[in-house]
């Protein structure tokens, strides 16, 4: 019964193949990704030969999850489609990546070596033991002098010493490459959790009119792909701006790897809905609740396609297109070639991609020695390459924000992170120490950025990097409807703050049926700096909302009193070393027979 069952299986996929081979199979080429929030449109290519009237077209190398509703499929000439199928292909075969082949032929060398290990190790243990066994001199053994034993016993030591100490190595041996066993084993793992066992493909029923060669452009969004803003803050010193590098957590398991892609990130979610909301009554109900999942996000740096030579400079005025003219002459007539202040040879600086070049100045004569010297008698040309940021041109679309990136990218379909550099902004800043002592008795370096609303941000994390050393984390609130954005930018430890009860100004009364308490703080602020600070504290007293509690503010030292929220600030200039103290006293009237948090 089994023998039979394989014959079927294998009758059926031979009649799967035969099937397949009728059809027109062609692969499709990615060539560019818009990458949004959640979810991508992907842009592909392919090339097809028609025959005249109806033709089955089978295009692959699709994303393996796609929005079909999404699908759009256009053709240079005049055919016209039929009909179109999506299906996931899980018959294609597996082809393994030029990486995963190296580890695996590198794992096989390494068992191959452990197994040979093993067998020294093995045989030597069995000589031992041998030599063991036969070591004993027995009583009914004559005729073995005094210089025989001599000889057998440096024998056993010698032989003893000698195959313990080879056991050793091996063994030490045998661990190093199970250690690198295991090593490899992990990574190629690693490389096959990779989302590429599967493909998807497009079945198209087609009329063309006329047989010949077609393009083909198709797109559709996938939801297996999307972006997570993520920024950069870096502060040398409070006199100088805020530099913020823009950057995007890229992730995508579309089953494809995307290769030397047109790579775009846009702001928006094509999955929301379309319609605007409609206010509709309101009715109060008890309801289970339901677990929030998070939207499906999850780093190797982009890959860049290799740069053209660049076209010969030529100064105006010098060079000689006489052949016959000398290698001295020549020579001298060559202009230096500096490259982002790096003076290089005219071979290297050929080999640049002219794509990369930002700005070319051309220097002659005095203008050009003054600056380089008599090795720049033949001029010079001094460039200036492109930065991450001028490859990136940002759209601001009239319901998006699209950063539209200029170098092709290498994106593997594993699920995995990749940082991609958008932008990079010089902010200034208005900078204050902030500190709120009753939560919390660290001060804060605060950075204020006016017109912010033209950096086109978006909530995220935020690395710190302050005076050349990573502080740790802060989030940038972009959804905030102020005209200012507040960036933290980590503590200080320099600005001490502290807050103290005072006792002594401390005080518990009983009037009747009632009890009044009288509480009162002192906060001290010292700026152990060596430059002036603008400082911000912020303290409370506590506010009431039943009639039976009566809250009275006795002394504030001149803070700025929001009466609604209880909040007291006060806004101070501290000299560097300078001391500023302030008190903050209120007392509470409640019945005597309740008990508050005070």
């Amino acid at each position: 019964m089994k023998g039979i069952l394989i014959v079927l299986m294998s009758l059926f996929l031979a009649a799967s193949v035969q099937a397949g081979d009728d059809k027109n199979i062609v692969s499709s080429v990615l060539r560019a990704a818009m990458v949004y929030r959640s979810g991508a449109e992907l842009t592909h290519t392919a090339k097809v030969s028609l025959n005249q009237g109806n033709n089955e077209l089978v295009i692959d190398n699709i994303s393996n999850r796609i929005d079909i509703n999404s699908l759009q499929i256009g053709s240079n000439g005049n055919v016209t489609i039929l009909s179109v199928e999506f299906s996931t292909d899980f018959l294609r075969p597996e082809v393994k990546s030029p990486v995963v082949k190296r580890l695996e032929d590198s794992l096989d060398i390494i068992k191959d070596e452990i197994t040979r290990v093993q067998v020294v190790l093995k045989t030597d243990q069995e000589l031992l033991e041998l030599l063991k066994a036969n070591k004993e001199i027995r009583g009914d053994q004559t005729g073995v002098s005094v210089t025989e034993l001599t000889k057998m016993m440096d024998y056993y030591k010698n032989k003893t010493l000698e195959l313990q100490n080879e056991i050793s190595r091996y063994k030490e041996r045998e661990s190093r490459l199970i250690s690198i066993s295991g090593k490899l084993t992990k990574q190629i793992k690693e490389e096959e959790q990779k989302n590429n066992k599967t493909i998807g493909k497009l079945l198209l029923q087609l009329y063309s009119p006329l047989a010949g060669q077609y393009d083909f452009n198709i797109s559709y969004v996938t939801p297996a792909a999307g972006w997570n803003p993520s920024y950069d803050l870096r502060v040398e010193n409070i006199n100088k701006p805020v530099s913020l590098a823009y950057k995007a957590r890229l992730v995508q398991s579309t089953g494809i790897d995307w290769r030397q892609v047109k790579l775009a990130l846009s702001t928006s979610v094509p999955s929301q809905h379309s319609n605007a909301p409609d206010v509709k009554a309101w009715f109060l109900a008890y309801v289970d609740p339901v677990g929030y999942v998070a939207p499906y996000y999850s780093n190797r740096i982009a890959g860049v396609a290799a740069p053209s030579a660049l076209q010969e400079v030529v100064i105006a005025g010098y060079g000689n297109s006489n052949n016959d003219a000398s290698e001295s002459e020549r020579q001298a007539a060559e202009p230096v070639y500096v490259v982002n202040g790096t003076i290089m040879s005219k071979a290297e600086f050929k080999k640049i991609n002219k794509n990369a070049i930002k700005n070319m100045e051309v220097l002659k004569d005095a203008q050009a020695t003054a600056i380089y010297g008599s090795r720049a008698n033949g001029g010079a040309v001094v460039v200036t390459l492109k930065e991450m940021g001028d490859y990136v041109a940002v759209k601001d679309n009239q319901l998006n924000v699209v950063f539209d990136i200029d170098l092709p990218y290498d994106v593997p379909s594993n699920g995995k992170e990749q940082n991609v550099n958008l932008k990079d902004y010089k902010i200034p800043a208005q900078y204050k120490y902030y500190s709120a002592p009753r939560l919390d008795k660290d001060a804060y370096l605060m950075g204020e950025i006016v017109d912010w609303e033209a950096l086109n941000l978006l909530p995220g994390e935020a690395n710190i990097i302050f005076e050349g050393t990573y502080i740790g984390k802060t989030s940038i609130d972009a959804a905030s409807v102020l005209d200012t954005l507040d960036l933290t930018l980590g503590r200080d430890k320099r600005v001490v703050v502290n807050r103290e009860r005072l006792a002594d100004f401390s005080s518990v009364k009983f009037l009747g049926a009632n009890k009044k308490q009288t509480l009162t703080y002192e906060i001290t602020v010292r700026n152990n700096k060596k430059e002036a600070i603008q400082m911000e504290l912020r303290d409370q007293y506590p506010v009431s909302t039943n009639k039976d509690i009566e809250v009275e503010l006795l002394q504030h030292d001149g803070a700025a009193v929001h009466e609604e929220t209880g909040i007291l600030t006060w806004k101070a200039q501290l000299a560097p070393g300078e001391i500023k103290k302030y008190r903050v006293s209120y007392s509470v009237k409640y019945p005597k027979d309740r008990t508050i948090n005070l």
